[in-house]
């Protein structure tokens, strides 16, 4: 099946920093998958790091690390590595999925200055 992000369900950094600032993420689960190289620089409180270069070691136990039904936010620099991941979770049965548009850098810009850009 050939990578689509249209397909996948997206939330804008507004919608998300709403949902962080109104304590909304005891339902979520936060998921970023970035390398800890670039959490080092600038990263969300409450996410779970699991990096797309270490896709071998925490892959095959994803349904116990995650609940596969739980609404299940993904986050990267821009929001490519995410719409992968994202991708990837749908077709392992996870069913309420979204990408975090932008990523990082532009939650950064449109939400928290003070998170580093790089």
């Amino acid at each position: 099946m050939p990578f689509n992000p249209q397909t996948i369900a997206q939330i804008n950094v507004e919608e998300l920093a709403e949902r962080l600032k109104n304590d909304q993420t005891e339902s979520l689960q936060l998921i970023d998958v970035r390398e800890p190289s670039e959490l080092a620089i600038a990263k969300l409180e409450g996410f779970k790091n699991l990096p797309l270069s270490q896709f071998d070691e925490w892959s095959k136990n994803i349904q116990t690390q995650l609940e596969p039904h739980r609404e299940t936010l993904v986050l990267c620099h821009h929001g490519v590595r995410s719409a992968q991941m994202c991708q990837w979770l749908i077709q392992k049965g996870f069913t309420d999925v979204k990408n975090i548009t932008g990523g990082i850098d532009s939650y950064s810009l449109r939400v928290d200055a003070t998170i580093e850009r790089y």
